[in-house]
């Protein structure tokens, strides 16, 4: 940071400290938080509504359909150019996975471009055509904001994560108009501990970014008032609810799937081929997958179910019921397909949209093929209210993809007035949730995180502090360091006089040779036998029976601790380079320091 800038941030944070309290500063920092994110929501959606308004509507050419078979092709070689372009520095990352990991290991930090990047890349994404959802990217963005403005002003790492956790509730708010279902998600997804105080900045950040995201972008996404359910339609809730929980746990498999398939191609310009020509021919053939999807949705909440076959080669077949239901199934997997392929292709969005999508397609269905196989076979079965079914489902999927289910119960009951529908939201989240938890265990974002062992849980608390601590801040350094050539004559000042029981033998390299004990050298010099008081400590030293590497999981390391029963261990280096020793008393202290700030947070 520049030294000028640095003195005045300096000054800055020390007239808050002594002028605002801590409770009232954090109030203050989530409302600018929840500005910040309102406004990067709104240009978000401003932006790729405007690329899509371009292409779809501003360009008159006779033959301008068949460019869409290249648009989403287009697209990701775009993202992929302006990321290669204008991102050197760090590394691009997205979906919440990165968020949650920032979290876990990295001290909340998520680099400032975050904030712009996310909102450019994603927007050309989906603008031309990519078939993911703009929710993971905003949530990227508010959370850069809550995470940057937290470190700017110096705060510790529990207030930077909560003020991370209101940029990403402000994304969520601001991009639905949905101050709650903003608060829930932030709750639930990503802070892994949380009291009554968090509600505070949490409520400030969303309700303000719900506000300033009206302002700017006041059209609803949904529009949506219904009549109330009845009881002679639980079963079918239960029935889809069920349906869409093993649909969850397909969708999960094959994100991983795909993810594995792409990660075998090494050039990023040939996944831009293969996943662009790929989603280009499925959005030919199935024109509702053409960005986000949520038009799709809209129109079949206003009964226009025969808008899933218009504009495409089988329009011809629209008055057909079997037809519908044929190529709304193929739509719905071909959802699925599309959007992983256009995340791993290369493109910015993430799975939150097309969870939604997908969920309200799988209602439409169920729904629809009910009612017309009762009035087929002339079967006593209510007539099931299908724009009831198309909200439900999307808070199924949303609950079981993403393992949560309030924030999928609060979020289609504000998006869509459906709060008339909290009682079949509430059962449908519940058993979608179970299903693909009991299948799965972990959800679509933190299965990677977990497998690597770098999530942090409620259950395993001990070992998400000790992930939290970085070994290289562990190190112990004030030992003193013997030669080969040294003897316990030569170094007798420092071997009587140091605090410590043992010295690293190190080579004219840096390299760590070995270990002698001060024990073993007081008993040579006390008994000051010239021959023993003279021996080189190349004679003298024992190979360290064991070391740590500096990149070693600080939960590893209480492993190997406790199951050697060794309470110090030398770190080195990846070229066996001498750091230091990192020694169990020092770790424990580390970890009730952190145990305490916890505590005394949240």
């Amino acid at each position: 940071m520049n030294p000028k800038l640095l003195s005045i941030v300096t000054k800055l944070n020390y007239w808050r400290k002594q002028k605002i309290s801590k409770a009232n500063f954090l109030i203050v920092a989530a409302a600018v938080v929840g500005i910040l994110g309102g406004i990067a929501a709104s240009l978000l959606k401003q932006l790729t509504h405007f690329i899509e308004d371009s292409l779809q509507n501003d360009l008159h050419w006779k033959y301008k359909y068949y460019l869409y078979l290249f648009f989403p092709l287009m697209g990701i070689f775009l993202t992929l150019l302006y990321v290669k372009t204008f991102i050197r520095k760090s590394k691009f990352q997205h979906g919440l996975t990165p968020i949650l990991y920032s979290i876990s290991r990295d001290s909340s930090k998520i680099s400032f471009h975050n904030i712009y990047s996310q909102i450019i890349s994603s927007a050309i994404t989906v603008g031309f055509g990519g078939s993911v959802g703009l929710e993971a990217p905003i949530v990227f963005s508010g959370s850069s904001i809550g995470s940057n403005i937290g470190r700017f002003f110096g705060l510790n790492y529990r207030e930077v994560t909560l003020l991370l956790a209101c940029g990403a509730g402000a994304g969520i708010a601001g991009a639905f108009n949905s101050p709650i279902a903003g608060m829930v998600f932030a709750i639930e997804i990503l802070l892994p501990t949380f009291s009554i105080p968090v509600f505070i900045p949490l409520l400030i950040a969303v309700a303000t970014a719900s506000v300033v995201s009206k302002i700017f972008y006041p059209k609803p996404l949904f529009v949506l008032v219904t009549e109330g359910w009845h009881m002679n339609a639980l079963v079918f809730y239960v029935l889809m609810a069920i349906g869409i929980g093993y649909f969850s746990v397909y969708f999960f498999k094959l994100n991983f799937f795909i993810k594995k398939q792409f990660g075998k191609i090494k050039n990023p310009y040939n996944k831009v081929w293969i996943g662009g020509i790929i989603i280009g021919l499925l959005i030919a053939l199935l024109p509702a997958l053409y960005g986000e999807g949520y038009v799709t949705i809209q129109a079949l909440l206003k009964g226009r179910y025969t808008s899933l076959l218009g504009n495409s080669i089988f329009s011809d077949f629209q008055s057909n019921p079997w037809w519908l239901i044929g190529f709304g199934l193929l739509t719905l997997f071909g959802k699925s397909f599309a959007s992983l392929f256009t995340i791993y292709a290369g493109g910015n969005g993430g799975t939150f949209g097309p969870s939604l999508v997908m969920g309200g397609l799988f209602g439409f269905l169920f729904a629809f093929t009910v009612n017309h196989l009762g009035t087929l076979l002339h079967l006593d079965t209510p007539q099931l209210n299908i724009t009831n079914f198309i909200v439900v489902g999307m808070a199924a999927s949303l609950s079981g993809i993403m393992h949560a289910p309030l924030t999928g119960i609060f979020l289609i009951a504000e998006i869509t007035g459906g709060y008339a529908l909290m009682v079949p939201l509430m059962i449908v989240s519940a058993i979608t949730y179970f299903i693909n938890k009991a299948n799965t265990r972990f959800s679509i974002y933190t299965k990677t995180l977990a497998d690597s062992g770098e999530l942090m849980s409620h259950e395993h608390k001990d070992g998400n502090i000790l992930r939290m601590m970085k070994l290289k801040y562990l190190i112990e350094k004030d030992f003193v360091v013997l030669k080969p050539t040294d003897t316990p004559k030569s170094r007798s000042h420092d071997i009587i006089h140091t605090q410590k029981n043992i010295f690293p033998v190190i080579d004219n390299d840096g390299i760590l040779l070995g270990t002698v004990s001060t024990e073993i050298l007081l008993e040579l010099l006390v008994n000051k036998d010239e021959e023993g008081i003279n021996k080189t400590m190349q004679t003298i030293f024992q190979p360290a029976p064991d070391y740590i590497s500096i990149n070693t999981d600080m939960f590893e390391v209480m492993q190997k601790m406790d199951s050697q029963n060794i309470r110090i261990f030398p770190v080195v280096n990846d070229n066996m380079e001498y750091l230091g020793f990192v020694s169990k008393s020092g770790i424990m202290n580390k970890y009730r320091a952190l145990l305490k700030r916890d505590s005394d947070f949240m």
